[in-house]
């Protein structure tokens, strides 16, 4: 399933995050409650992040591609929100080992880490890569 890159939001870091909105694997992902920021790890999923396509595999037929390339990007890793390059967050997801990926109704026009993760309105987790 193609996800309009409008509905993402690819958010670099330590650990780089992929924000979906209205997303067809909202249903499949676990509801995401980390209050303390320890974000669980989302067993049967994983994710391939490309310069040119972001992909999100889960089990069964369960999975969406991210035209990565047109997708927009924050950069998170100096403290504050700048406009991103997608080389440098695919960069952070192959140090991290993955991203971690956070389904919601809408984007949110802030990035309140602690609401996101803590809210128990969201779904998703940890994404490990392939290696």
């Amino acid at each position: 399933m193609l996800l309009d890159p409008e509905k993402t939001l690819f958010v670099r870091g330590a650990t780089p995050v992929l924000l979906l909105a209205d997303a067809p694997v909202h249903d499949a992902l676990p509801v995401l409650a980390a209050p303390d920021g320890a974000v669980p790890r989302c067993a049967g999923w994983s994710i391939v992040p490309k310069l040119t396509l972001c992909v999100v595999d889960g089990p069964g037929d369960a999975g969406l591609v991210v035209p990565a390339m047109v997708a927009p990007v924050l950069d998170g890793s100096g403290g504050s929100l700048q406009p991103g390059d997608m080389a440098d967050w695919c960069a952070d997801a192959e140090r991290a080992g993955g991203a971690v990926v956070l389904s919601l109704d809408a984007l949110p026009e802030m990035l309140d880490w602690p609401h996101l993760l803590g809210s128990g309105t969201g779904r998703g987790g940890f994404l490990p890569a392939p290696s």
